[in-house]
């Protein structure tokens, strides 16, 4: 059994034909898929759609970085801790259009915190995720984008739940981060890592951190595979980021997490291991990461 650590069955793109798409990884050997979450407007469904398969698809729990403005970013977060705490998406007024909360403030007051692997919106929080600074857009946000960042790390510490990581044109400002909050021995993983080995290891100096690999490591002349071929393989994880970043032979079309099997195939050749040995290693990985 191969585990996508990173995906999107929710995603406008995928949604229409999730179910189907689902069936196709099960039938791919893919029998476990991790759903990133990424604000109140898209979070209703992805539980929807993770509840219809429950011990198949495992959701996380977060505020993505693109979706960070200096207006909405308070309410935003009130609506993760409030879930994290127990609260369903119906309480919250959610669906799937308005977030429904207003008038409090990021932080842990009024909210218990600690429940990891209770059913928030009946459905199991796996990891807070995704979550990190992009700032391919431009850094009009990011003053806000690294306060987020730096209020969920200390939820995903007092969750004790790991933590999924996107950057985009950002590393220098999320190292400053996550130094300033080494206290905490965050563990998680880089979702579609792109950096250098230098990179990883200067993660792993703040916390106990894998690389999630995706699509990338299959195309042409992908600087990926030299490093990946040097990050130990107890820090490899398989994601698709779904439906983004489609391996070759379908890079440019709509990804699946059936294709899945063809990163780890390359991931083989990369280390010089067997197809059964990688997949045997990363779902030992996800499996210990996420507590699945």
């Amino acid at each position: 059994m191969f585990v996508d650590t990173h995906t999107h069955f929710y995603d406008e793109w995928l949604l229409p034909d999730a179910e189907a798409a689902i069936q196709r990884a099960l039938d791919a050997g893919v029998g476990k898929m991790i759903q990133a979450d990424v604000d109140s407007l898209e979070r209703p469904r992805m539980w929807e759609t993770g509840l219809r398969h429950p011990g198949v698809l495992f959701q996380m729990l977060g505020l993505y970085p693109g979706s960070v403005t200096a207006d909405n970013w308070k309410e935003e977060l009130d609506a993760v801790y409030r879930i994290a705490a127990g609260d369903s998406l119906a309480s919250l007024g959610m669906t799937g259009t308005t977030p429904g909360m207003t008038g409090t403030t990021p932080g842990m007051a009024g909210t218990t915190p600690g429940m990891a692997g209770t059913t928030p919106g009946m459905a199991g929080i796996v990891a807070i995720g995704e979550i990190g600074l992009d700032y391919h857009e431009g850094k009009e946000f990011a003053r806000e984008q690294k306060e987020v960042l730096r209020l969920q790390f200390e939820l995903a510490a007092k969750l004790n739940l790991p933590v999924n990581i996107h950057l985009r044109d950002a590393w220098d400002d999320f190292f400053a981060v996550l130094e300033d909050c080494r206290h905490l021995h965050l563990r998680g993983n880089l979702h579609c890592f792109s950096g250098s080995f230098e990179v990883y290891e200067r993660a792993n100096r703040s916390g106990d951190f894998a690389v999630g690999v995706g699509g990338v490591l299959t195309f042409k002349n992908a600087s990926l595979p030299a490093v990946v071929a040097r990050i130990p393989l107890e820090h490899l994880l398989l994601e698709t980021d779904a439906p983004y970043l489609a391996p070759v032979p379908y890079r440019g079309k709509r990804n699946e997490s059936a294709y899945l099997p063809l990163i780890a195939a390359r991931l083989a050749e990369v280390k010089g291991l067997s197809l059964n040995e990688i997949e045997t290693i990363t779902t030992d990985n996800a499996i210990r990461l996420f507590n699945l």
